[in-house]
């Protein structure tokens, strides 16, 4: 018996901005599914960032296909990506007046959660990434880690199917920002743009790769492991290689290879 796993992330031709760019996306094709952790590289490295902030509806896509946890356009209706999909870009992105727990509790509102939930979740969130004894502190007297911390308690208060992470929780201790991004083993989707991969080691268990502003790997981290390359960058670079190479040696009509052809 087969076992139906839907795609969380599913991306068909997608290109965003414009020619010559670093940043610039060209014809990517990706599907994620349910439930998996991602990590997510380029060269150059702005590229994943775009990625996300294209899903994230931050940056127009100028062709292509992007559906989200069942959803193929933005939509931030609470029923729609405001509730389904989270994301927490390199900087916080929360007003420095507002305290942790002011800024958990404006997020919930806006997701239209109901009072009597945001009140329960706010708590909960409090507790969990340790924010409770500075929940009435104004963020810009806590610090970046504490800004931080908030920035994706505040995303995960609505409890996302899908969630982008671009850069996240740097300046937090490395053993507390694993902790905290190991996020509970459900049906959460989890995406992470990252110039350190190796920093996501136990966190992820799939990596893709984009070059020069094509996505040319999309596999899983055993089989980096199975071929005795680290979680890094070049490790996941030549591993990408490696398929391109089985790519193109591969037989087409008539008997001859692409190698073959090529030369």
């Amino acid at each position: 018996m087969r076992l139906l796993r839907p795609a969380a992330i599913e991306l068909r031709d997608l290109q965003a901005l414009g020619p010559g760019r670093p940043d610039a996306l060209r014809g990517i094709d990706l599907s994620v599914p349910v439930g998996a952790r991602l990590v997510l590289v380029s060269r150059p490295d702005e590229a994943a960032s775009t990625l996300l902030r294209v899903l994230a509806g931050l940056v127009r896509s100028t062709r292509g296909h992007v559906a989200m946890a069942g959803l193929a356009r933005a939509d931030d209706t609470p029923r729609g990506w405001a509730r389904r999909v989270g994301y927490v870009g390199p900087q916080p992105a929360i007003y420095p007046w507002l305290s942790p727990a002011e800024a958990l509790a404006l997020a919930g509102r806006l997701a239209g959660l109901e009072r009597r939930e945001i009140g329960l979740r706010v708590g909960e969130m409090l507790d969990r990434f340790g924010l409770a004894d500075v929940a009435s502190r104004p963020l810009s007297r806590s610090g970046p880690m504490v800004a931080q911390k908030a920035a994706l308690a505040a995303t995960l208060i609505t409890d996302p199917e899908v969630l982008l992470l671009d850069e996240p929780l740097r300046s937090v201790d490395p053993d507390e920002r694993r902790r905290l991004l190991e996020l509970p083993p459900r049906r959460l989707t989890v995406a992470i743009a990252s110039r350190y991969p190796a920093s996501e080691e136990g966190i992820v268990n799939q990596v893709a790769f984009i070059r020069d502003g094509r996505m040319i790997l999309h596999g899983s981290v055993a089989e980096l492991q199975t071929h005795g390359l680290p979680l890094s960058v070049r490790g996941i670079e030549q591993l990408a290689d490696r398929h391109l190479a089985t790519a193109d040696r591969r037989p087409m009509a008539g008997g001859a290879s692409r190698a073959a052809i090529s030369t």
